[in-house]
């Protein structure tokens, strides 16, 4: 048989304006999704709703286009939140997700992409697993629901350009947040509903979301959903080795753009 057409996508969240770190990695995404002759979506992971405004998901298109990145088509987080309650559904079901009523703060980091150890989301201590004396079938809502690790469960992958990976659950991390009980996914299950929807063939993200990959990988084996490859990329790091983010304004692809730069030279800087 032979392979299925690659299939890629840039993520982009429109939480601020994209900087050079963004633009390598999806630099790289766009190289490979076109030396492989395959197919690229721009997905706009838009569902936090505090942070995403419409002028940010406006800037970063223009400076993706600027930059020199093209895609086939488009999709948007906030547009397919049914696709991932059917998902939770599905855990729930089979009894792999269940209730949890920790405090907002623990819930907080879960909507967004965890960037590296800092500020990943913490190994739970399993306080609301003890209330579960059997695991509800039936979503209820203004609930937040919590995945149910296979302690001691090692996931391993090798990634295509980090190489081989092994992650414990219930070590590495434990009962995640798959759901929000103001109606929304988890970073997590809305990354692997939509890889799994898309027909994904390749992530290429930034390397502080390896863990998250393990946590997806589970996610997509109790969702019965197929496992893409994985191309993590190093990170840009500013002069004293942190990691870029979007408080960098001054590397933000769109003040290049304005300071009059050329769509090579952000990441010839670098």
């Amino acid at each position: 048989m032979s392979n299925p057409p690659y299939i890629g996508r840039l993520a982009p969240s429109p939480t601020g304006l994209l900087h050079v770190g963004h633009a390598r990695t999806f630099q790289v995404a766009h190289q490979r999704a076109r030396a492989a002759n395959g197919f690229l979506y721009l997905r706009d992971d838009d569902l936090d709703r505090h942070r995403c405004r419409p002028e940010f998901a406006d800037a970063m298109r223009e400076d993706l286009l600027w930059f020199g990145l093209r895609w086939d088509a488009e999709v948007r987080q906030s547009d397919r939140v049914p696709l991932y309650r059917a998902a939770l559904d599905q855990l729930l079901h089979a009894g792999l997700a269940y209730p949890c009523r920790c405090s907002r703060r623990d819930l907080a980091q879960s909507i967004a992409a965890p960037h590296e150890d800092a500020n990943d989301e913490p190994v739970y201590t399993g306080r609301c697993r003890p209330e579960v004396q059997s695991l509800a079938s039936s979503f209820q809502p203004d609930t937040n629901y919590r995945f149910l690790v296979p302690a001691g469960e090692v996931v391993t992958f090798t990634d295509r350009n980090q190489g081989p990976q092994r992650f414990t659950a219930g070590k590495d991390f434990g009962d995640f947040l798959v759901w929000r009980k103001d109606g929304l996914p988890s970073y997590q299950l809305a990354c692997a509903v939509d890889d799994a929807a898309m027909g994904v063939t390749e992530v290429v993200r930034g390397e502080d979301l390896l863990k998250s990959t393990a946590r997806q990988i589970l996610l997509q084996r109790a969702l019965n959903c197929a496992t893409p490859a994985y191309f993590h990329c190093e990170l840009v790091r500013d002069e004293v080795g942190i990691r870029l983010a979007k408080r960098h304004n001054s590397l933000a692809l769109r003040t290049l753009r304005e300071q009059g730069q050329h769509p090579g030279d952000p990441l010839a800087m670098r």
